[in-house]
């Protein structure tokens, strides 16, 4: 028996025979073109069937996983049709008369070893990207498929593997993932969580060591794979999938029951969502509400800004669909990790904390005043309210509110029906939190966005896998300031959520009962776990955290 550290993509236990895939391509090796003109002509033929697969393969993860994972579908068709990216490929054909399967090989390495040197964690997952897409390319130009099969239900093991080949992983005979390269920020890793299958990366196993069939369990809650277990190792997985599957079947039995502890304390559960394609997610899971829709995610992975028309429909649809639930919309936030080329122009030294969210839309009114305007005319069609990012000054909601009025203005002159929706803000800043009391004057209610809260508040880069040692999110000096916002929300009459990645914690569920924590806001599939936990808190006594 041997045990393999990891680090955990998406938590659960899951056991059974190793699947080893491995990768039929190699490097490809320079070979003079014949004709250049031939080569640039059976570029343009890749370059058209790699941006069908890709489409293909954006409807199959809109079905399977939702609108963000589909996203990321989008982007690669995106880089498909980089200038910067295709001209350098064109050129290398051009200047040294090479295939195009090595030309687009060498450009692909260039271009992904100029992300891997880039500070940011995120950024530096994204050359992975480029490596997919630009292997993508290159089978298109061999005329290879690239399908993985077996048999019966295996965890499977890879060296490494890219968004599409996640996708095309067959989820029915899928127990468990396990590569020994990546990062929990790449694409694949995202898709793999979103498949909700047990999965581990960054595993130090040599694959060529083990063998198909051999027995595996994948712990992703402890971070480790075994192979090989022992008969008591076995008996004990056994068991825990076994208490796996009974909890899963007891959340079930929760749906339609209320969120309140056995002494009568009541919160609400909402969900995080990112698209119109996750409401499905939310309404089987029995969310109370949606506390966080992304609106970023409209404006990324396209040319231009979404229209105030678009916007409007897709927030009508979520406001129809979830009746008279309450839906949180988040006003743009983009920047730092979330970018959109047409919006920000130019690297910023630390872009967490530099141009981003309402920041951006404040000097941008171009894109605010369309957003604001949409959201004013869906709230007619049910319970919207809004939430602006990054806020951290009473004169930030000055400005928002003479947004609100402008765009007030303007639908009444148009005569278009429209509705003020209540209004609050995200408190992620040290800043915000310490002037929470004016704030609380201002607005209907405050958001605590924990995940950048306690990078600010700590000096860590969250997305800086170098400082993972010292990163703590459960710091006193966060506990601190929450517990400052919610009190300080509560002297002034307004309502205190968390929809930040703490809110799902819930060895913190009982803490957050107990300084009177209004809502919280999670995953769709975190929602029945959360309400059990309300469920079987007893707030008896006065115990702190």
């Amino acid at each position: 028996m041997q045990c393999f550290k990891g680090k955990s993509v998406y938590e659960g236990t899951a056991m059974g025979p190793i699947k080893i895939l491995k990768k039929k391509e190699g490097p490809v090796d320079r070979v003079v073109a014949e004709n250049v003109s031939a080569e640039m002509e059976r570029l343009e033929k890749a370059l058209q069937y790699a941006g069908e697969q890709l489409q293909i393969l954006h409807r199959k993860a809109l079905d399977e996983v939702g609108r963000q994972g589909a996203d990321i579908f989008e982007v690669h068709g995106m880089l498909l049709q980089d200038e910067d990216y295709l001209e350098s490929v064109r050129e290398m054909i051009r200047r040294e008369n090479v295939k195009a399967e090595y030309a687009v090989q060498e450009t692909g390495r260039k271009f992904a070893g100029l992300f891997e040197e880039m500070e940011d964690a995120y950024m530096q997952a994204r050359a992975a990207d480029i490596i997919d897409v630009s292997g993508r390319v290159i089978r298109c130009l061999q005329g290879k498929e690239t399908s993985y099969e077996w048999n019966e239900p295996a965890v499977v093991l890879a060296e490494e593997l890219s968004p599409g080949e996640t996708m095309q992983l067959d989820k029915t005979k899928l127990l468990g993932i396990v590569t020994k390269r990546g990062s929990v920020n790449s694409h694949a890793a995202i898709l793999a969580g979103m498949m909700n299958i047990p999965a581990l990366t960054d595993v130090a196993v040599q694959t060529d060591e083990l063998q198909d069939g051999m027995m595996a369990i994948v712990d992703s809650v402890n971070n480790r794979l075994i192979t090989e277990p022992d008969e008591e190792t076995m008996r004990a997985t056994e068991i825990a999938i076994q208490k796996q599957r009974e909890s899963r079947a007891h959340l079930q039995e929760l749906i339609g029951k209320d969120n309140i502890t056995t002494d009568g304390t009541r919160i609400n559960i909402f969900a995080n969502i990112g698209s119109v394609e996750d409401i499905p997610a939310v309404l089987e899971n029995d969310a109370g509400g949606i506390g966080l829709f992304r609106s970023e995610f409209l404006f990324m992975g396209r040319d231009t800004a979404p229209s105030e028309e678009e916007q409007f429909h897709v927030y009508k649809q979520i406001a129809r669909q979830m009746k008279d639930k309450k839906v949180i919309i988040r006003t743009l936030d983009i920047g730092a990790d979330k970018q959109a080329d047409y919006m920000i122009q130019g690297k910023e030294e630390n872009p967490a904390m530099g141009y981003r969210a309402i920041r951006i839309c404040l000097k941008k009114p171009e894109f605010f005043m369309p957003q604001i305007k949409a959201i004013l005319r869906a709230a007619v069609y049910g319970n919207i309210a809004v939430m602006y990012p990054m806020i951290i000054s009473c004169e930030e909601i000055t400005a928002v509110k003479d947004c609100i009025i402008k765009a007030e203005k303007e639908l009444q002159d148009m005569n278009i029906p429209y509705r003020i929706p209540e209004q609050g803000i995200m408190i992620e800043t040290p800043a915000a939190a310490l002037i929470s009391d004016e704030l609380a004057e201002m607005i209907d209610f405050f958001c605590i966005g924990t995940n950048d809260l306690t990078q600010y508040t700590l000096a860590i880069d969250r997305q800086n896998d170098k400082l993972d040692d010292f990163y703590d999110a459960h710091h006193k000096a966060v506990f601190r300031l929450i517990e400052m916002v919610v009190q300080n929300g509560h002297n002034k009459g307004i309502w205190v959520g968390i929809c930040g990645e703490l809110a799902a914690d819930i060895s913190l569920t009982e803490y957050f009962l107990r300084i009177g924590v209004d809502e919280l806001s999670v995953a769709p599939s975190a929602v029945l776990k959360l309400r059990a936990a309300v469920r079987t808190t007893d707030l008896h006594g006065s115990r702190g955290y």
